[in-house]
């Protein structure tokens, strides 16, 4: 590493590696300078000055493209960290700065989002009149993105989302959310045994399209084979990125549809026009992912005690026993 006019060895700035990161994560040089609001021509000085202060070159470049070499590769998870924490240390510093606003950015499914978030916001609110939120719904894997960004401080997802080791996140959970079998509301499964012969041939044709889910995990996969093993006949008629869109199918007719009893409750009142039966599956568990420095903060640690509440007052829609034709003793774990 190069030294200072006094001699001393140069230090790495904060800057300089808010510089390299940005450059290591951009596809180009102009979109790099773009998230840091400088020119181009500035960018490639700078990190030419941090290629000369540590002595190395960080980066190959060809046109068109910035390769990062071996040492560049050994300074960007270091770079990352040392950027995390300083993220960290002034998010903590918030709770001590007077004047300045205060926003808790969090991202969620869209279930948790419409039945937790509300009253968590108006009680926080009630102690820290000044807090904004930003809050943005997305898919899990966005969520867990985002939270390795430290673009938000909370994620609220299925637990299924999430690795055995939680991302490195603190796992604190809200709800058991069951699933259950949505049907149309004029079909009735209460006492069938077997679905040819106790439904009319038009039921027996709805209870075979399947409303089914797109989301590019083992959650599809175990949830189709689901439907293979209970329903060997039938069709899959729509695929959806949204529980909500899906039980709006079912009430219309288009088919049945397996879905967390949360994301049927509209408001505090469940979704008219469907039947809601339990099936021999596993609940998902409703968690709030947080960095673990954040719990022991203001206002993040009333947030996450109102999240808590919530969750333990929240009043899941009344479901119907599982029929006879589905309660084959194997239980499912999507």
């Amino acid at each position: 590493m190069s030294k200072s006019a006094s001699g001393a060895p140069a230090e790495i700035s904060i800057h300089q590696l808010r510089i390299f990161t940005a450059v290591a994560q951009a596809s180009t040089l102009t979109e790099a300078a773009k998230q840091l609001g400088i020119t181009q021509p500035s960018l490639s000085q700078q990190l030419s000055r941090l290629e000369t202060m540590v002595g190395t070159r960080l980066f190959n470049r060809r046109p068109g493209e910035m390769e990062l070499t071996e040492s560049g590769q050994y300074l960007l998870p270091k770079a990352e960290h040392v950027l995390r924490g300083m993220r960290d240390l002034e998010d903590g510093l918030l709770q001590f700065t007077t004047g300045r606003r205060v926003t808790i950015r969090v991202a969620g499914i869209a279930s948790a989002l419409r039945i937790l978030l509300p009253a968590a916001l108006h009680h926080v609110r009630q102690t820290f009149p000044d807090i904004d939120f930003d809050i943005q719904d997305r898919a899990p894997a966005d969520i867990l993105e985002l939270l390795y960004e430290r673009r938000i401080a909370v994620g609220l997802l299925a637990d299924n989302s999430v690795a055995d080791s939680g991302g490195g996140f603190l796992q604190i959970p809200l709800l058991a959310d069951a699933h259950v079998l949505a049907v149309p509301d004029h079909i009735d499964l209460a006492s069938v045994r077997d679905p040819r012969r106790d439904l009319s041939a038009a039921h027996y044709a709805t209870l075979n399209q399947s409303i089914q889910f797109s989301f590019g995990t083992q959650h599809t996969k175990r949830v189709q084979h689901w439907y293979e093993r209970l329903f060997p006949e039938h069709e899959v008629v729509a695929q959806c990125r949204s529980f909500e869109v899906a039980t709006e199918l079912v009430r219309a007719g288009a088919g049945i549809c397996l879905v967390p009893t949360l994301s049927v409750l509209h408001g505090a009142q469940p979704l008219e026009g469907v039947k809601l039966y339990k099936v021999n599956a596993a609940p998902r568990r409703i968690v709030a992912l947080i960095p673990s420095q954040y719990q022991r903060i203001e206002p993040y640690r009333t947030f996450l005690d109102a999240l808590e509440a919530v969750g333990r007052e929240t009043d899941l829609p009344q479901t119907l026993p599982i029929p006879p034709f589905l309660d084959d003793g194997e239980q499912a774990r999507f």
